[in-house]
């Protein structure tokens, strides 16, 4: 448990986040003092007092998002019931179950309750067990970084007009002194802030948007794609089964009213009607597959500048792996761009696999196969 949360803390991420708490939380502490000196009036201790906590709460959110992690499905886990089985989910990589609301993530290598989505900047998913630190981390570090950026811009601007204000002033301005480079590290200071606004307040509100309707990001997705598959095939609404209105809803994350296996189904719904939807639209995928054959060799490099300097110069904007290839190996493609498909490997004879490794490929290095062979799926369900 400490070495994994040790390995955490030690990527760009955390560090980088680390770095912006200390560099805004410098900032504002040298500046205030010059500002509004709290040592002189209860008004600046109060102010400094306000900051001061939003900074520490900052840190400790997010450190408890980062060290709690999102709370794992137990490695072969397994419904109670044999014949709720069929409704779920098999990752082989696992070797077990996905519990319902569960994903497998394949930066953490584990199935995590309720994923909502991977996150760099504390180095693992957000999900069941520290969802509510995450959210309370992105609400401390938005309005820390708000009321930062005003007060930092204030105390730049009296900074830069310090001698009109000794000439032409009161006598009551606050004399604030920026020596160069600490006036380099408080416009850095205010920069970053803006961007913690900008940035985590829209993550922020997707968040709370997402907490108030008991969705997850995954989820979300899913929905999309069952109201489109839905009115296709002429089916009724999907109704989403997590949605209990928005006070239960926020006790979900806030309450813990849920062990991350099993989860409050509203009235009238089944406790398993959100797998079938995935199964169904997963099964829907296969359909629409197509069977390529790679005709060239690929190495799995993500610019092939030389071997395909069209899909070099415009690769898909995901972090998900290339696949390479080599003459004569089959691949499913279910997703496509203009010079990329994403797809996996079929399995050959002797193998011993039942799903080959998926990734992206340069549509140039495969051909359609027509007619598309019969290959029997004999492995479990995904």
């Amino acid at each position: 448990m400490a070495s994994s949360s040790i390995r955490r803390l030690c990527h760009w991420g955390p560090i980088a986040v680390l770095g912006i708490i200390k560099l805004i939380t410098w900032a504002m502490v040298h500046l205030i003092g010059m500002w509004w000196p709290p040592q002189e009036s209860l008004g600046g201790a109060l102010h400094a007092a306000m900051f001061l906590g939003f900074a520490a709460a900052t840190l400790y959110y997010f450190l408890q998002s980062l060290l709690e992690g999102p709370g794992f499905v137990p490695i072969g886990w397994e419904p109670v019931k044999e014949s709720d089985k069929q409704y779920l989910q098999y990752c082989t990589v696992c070797n077990g179950y996905k519990a319902p609301r569960s994903h497998h993530c394949k930066k953490c290598g584990h199935c995590v309750m309720k994923m909502d989505h991977h996150c760099p900047w504390i180095n693992c998913c957000v999900g069941h067990a520290n969802h509510a630190y995450f959210t309370s981390f992105l609400i401390a570090a938005v309005l820390g970084c708000f009321h930062a950026s005003i007060v930092l811009s204030i105390c730049i601007y009296h900074a830069i007009h310090r001698v009109w204000y000794i000439h032409n002033g009161t006598g009551r301005e606050p004399m604030i002194y920026l020596t160069l480079t600490t006036l380099l590290l408080s416009l850095l200071a205010i920069g970053m802030a803006i961007g913690v606004v900008l940035a985590v307040g829209a993550l922020l509100y997707f968040q709370i948007r997402g907490i108030l309707r008991n969705q997850t990001t995954i989820e979300d997705w899913i929905l999309e794609k069952a109201v489109s598959r839905r009115e296709e095939q002429a089916l009724p609404v999907f109704v989403f089964p997590y949605d209990l209105g928005w006070r239960r809803n926020w006790a979900v994350v806030f309450g813990s009213t849920s062990n991350g296996l099993q989860w409050p189904i509203r009235e009238g719904c089944g406790e398993y009607d959100l797998t079938r939807e995935q199964q169904a639209q997963k099964m829907e995928k296969r359909l629409r597959a197509r069977l390529f054959a790679a005709a060239r060799p690929y190495s799995g490099r993500w610019l092939p500048l030389l071997q395909f300097p069209a899909a070099a110069a415009a690769p898909p904007c995901s972090d998900e792996p290339r696949l390479p290839l080599r003459p004569g190996r089959l691949l499913r493609a279910t997703r496509q761009r203009r010079h990329w498909l994403f797809g996996e490997l079929v399995p050959e004879a002797g193998d011993g696999e039942t799903r080959g490794p998926r990734g992206w490929f340069p549509r140039a290095a495969v051909v359609p196969v027509d007619p598309p062979p019969h290959y029997p799926n004999k492995h479990k369900p995904d």
